[in-house]
């Protein structure tokens, strides 16, 4: 009888303290969509920064950048990702002002299905854009042929591979081919979804590097560290100065190097095709999409400290994953943009 009254005592005295801690380690989930391009990148941030502040959860929606846009636009998640910075019109249709974050930088690859050709098939900007606009249909086409001397090229039909869902890399994809084609850019020109001459459609990097690996004799176009998980190979591509150039976070960074220069306060800048022998041709920012007056108070200060954090320690784990880290002026900049959200 003593042992039982003893028993529910203590019952009593625990059960108060075991109904408390749960709301003393209450989560704030923050929700996200958008861009495919860096969401290798942006799992790696969001599992780290779990371990520094256990009270936030990022949940991060992998959908492509138009879907980001539309959910950021709408207010359905707290922060969009996308490839494309917005147009003013896009912007104008935003219910508060809207502002680009750029996170990171990363290389679009042309990346193919040859038996016997492995990484390193050279391609002219003047090629790649034949071929995608269904003008160039042989692996074994005198034009490849010739900046490939010794290649064996097959003769077999070139199967195009592209997005079919809004894409902040088919953005970049098609800003690089509208500069290099007075043809493309009056038939088809650039943006997150165009009307395609020719090619299967993929949703998301996953549905194109996942048809280029099961289908040979196709081509397509990637974010590099997509290409390189798929161990898929990919094109060496001749930039403006006429070199041709193999992507990596090297390439990458130089092509960055002119445009940093002369960054818009809005931080919504092109750069595919920039000056330099060493500047790979396709590359391009990725951007966070925050609004300036946030909704919730609570989210909008973890958001913040999770930005701050990201301009910081989270650029160092970005080569790791084949992304290029911010240039430091650029990262100075954004850091005090970060400052002016509420």
């Amino acid at each position: 009888m003593l042992s039982n009254l003893r028993l529910s005592i203590c019952l009593v005295l625990i059960l108060p303290s075991f109904l408390i801690a749960p709301t003393a380690f209450a989560e704030t989930l923050v929700n996200g969509a958008g861009a495919t391009f860096p969401y290798p990148l942006y799992s790696k941030w969001f599992s780290e920064y779990a371990k520094i502040d256990p009270t936030v959860k990022f949940n991060y929606q992998s959908i492509g950048s138009g879907g980001g846009i539309k959910q950021i636009t709408a207010q359905t998640v707290d922060f969009g990702a996308s490839d494309k910075f917005l147009s003013d019109q896009e912007l104008k249709a935003a219910p508060g002002k809207l502002l680009h974050i750029p996170t990171v930088m990363g290389a679009v690859v042309v990346t193919y299905n040859v038996p016997g050709i492995g990484k390193g098939l050279k391609l002219s900007s003047e090629n790649v854009a034949e071929i995608f606009l269904g003008k160039l249909t042989k692996w074994n086409d005198p034009r490849i042929v010739r900046d490939n001397p010794g290649m064996q090229l097959p003769n077999q039909p070139i199967i195009v591979v592209r997005r079919s869902d809004g894409s902040g890399t088919t953005s970049i994809f098609t800003d690089y081919l509208s500069g290099v084609s007075p043809e493309w850019a009056q038939k088809v020109g650039k943006g997150a979804s165009v009307k395609w001459p020719v090619g299967l459609g993929g949703k998301g990097n996953e549905g194109v590097a996942g048809q280029i690996k099961t289908t040979r004799y196709t081509i397509g176009y990637v974010e590099m560290a997509y290409a390189i998980e798929n161990k898929l190979s990919y094109a060496t591509i001749r930039n403006k100065a006429g070199a041709f150039i193999e992507p990596s976070i090297k390439t990458t960074s130089a092509a960055a190097a002119a445009a940093a220069k002369k960054m818009p306060a809005d931080y919504r800048i092109s750069l595919v095709n920039q000056p330099g022998k060493e500047a790979y041709p396709i590359v391009g920012f990725t951007w966070l999409l925050v609004y300036e007056k946030q909704k919730d108070p609570v989210k909008g200060k973890k958001l913040v400290e999770f930005l701050r954090w990201s301009m910081t320690k989270g650029q160092k784990m970005a080569a790791p994953l084949l992304y290029a880290p911010l240039p430091q002026n650029v990262t100075k900049m954004v850091e005090k943009t970060i400052k002016t959200i509420q």
